[in-house]
């Protein structure tokens, strides 16, 4: 009798905790929308109330550091479920940081938060509009949501690989920029929305998925290729000029 498969969120944490000794050195797209969304909040940092601080999904603190450098103010908590990930954190932030399923919601104590920022870390959510409702919430009147997350449209070239090769695409289904967007600009005065779009080299199939496995991300729900699907797709994979694109929702705000 085969095993049952483990909870998605657990097979996420798995393959992260695979990827985090290279996670720094790999995550190039990830570190550099770090340090946008910290420049875009820079000009919040003098309205923003008392409370706690978080980055969700911190990871190895990209984001956290980006913040802290350009606003400055009270240290963020690091909250990740990936403690490999966690642990990457260079010094690292003793009493900061904690492991945590961002799936369960937030801990009780950031129930008035002054500001919650994610970077590349809803889309890994079971539930990510349902999730980002409760960060919105959790804000006090003038607190502030800092968010990052690639948005369905992200990888076209995979998708339609996938498609010509007759095989069940496997990239991580991801959330509706559109969506998100709403959801945050019911609650939030929107200081910052755009959907920008990343693009980056395409050498081949193969040098892709390797990339995404370095950094952990190639947790999917959907079942693995088989040997003979995984070949038909790098046979179907379009040649270099087909950049790989990303689309990347960058939203700041404040709560009314």
């Amino acid at each position: 009798m085969n095993s049952p498969e483990p909870p998605f969120s657990i097979t996420v944490e798995r393959c992260f905790s695979l990827g985090a000794s290279t996670y720094q050195r790999s995550a190039s797209l990830q570190a550099a929308v770090a340090a946008r969304l910290a420049r875009l909040a820079r000009p919040l940092a003098s309205s923003l109330p008392p409370g706690p601080r978080a980055d969700l999904g911190a990871g190895s603190g990209l984001l956290a550091r980006a913040i802290e450098s350009k606003l400055g103010g009270p240290s963020l908590l690091r909250l990740d479920a990936c403690a490999a990930l966690l642990q990457q954190e260079q010094p690292p932030e003793h009493g900061l940081q904690r492991l945590w399923d961002l799936n369960q919601g937030l801990p009780v104590e950031l129930d008035g938060a002054s500001l919650l920022a994610s970077s590349f870390a809803l889309q890994w959510l079971e539930q990510p509009e349902q999730e980002l409702s409760r960060w919105r919430d959790a804000l006090r009147p003038g607190g502030a949501l800092l968010l990052a997350v690639p948005c369905r449209g992200s990888f076209r070239i995979w998708h339609q690989a996938a498609d010509a090769a007759g095989v069940p695409c496997t990239a991580l289904p991801l959330p509706d920029a559109q969506g998100l967007m709403q959801l945050a600009a019911s609650a939030l005065q929107l200081r910052h929305c755009q959907l920008l779009r990343f693009s980056r080299p395409n050498p081949s199939a193969r040098a892709f998925l390797h990339q995404i496995k370095a950094i952990g991300a190639q947790a999917s729900p959907a079942a693995r290729l088989q040997p003979g699907e995984l070949r038909r797709l790098i046979h179907h994979w379009p040649g270099p000029e087909h950049a790989i694109v990303w689309h990347v929702l960058v939203l700041v705000g404040q709560k009314r």
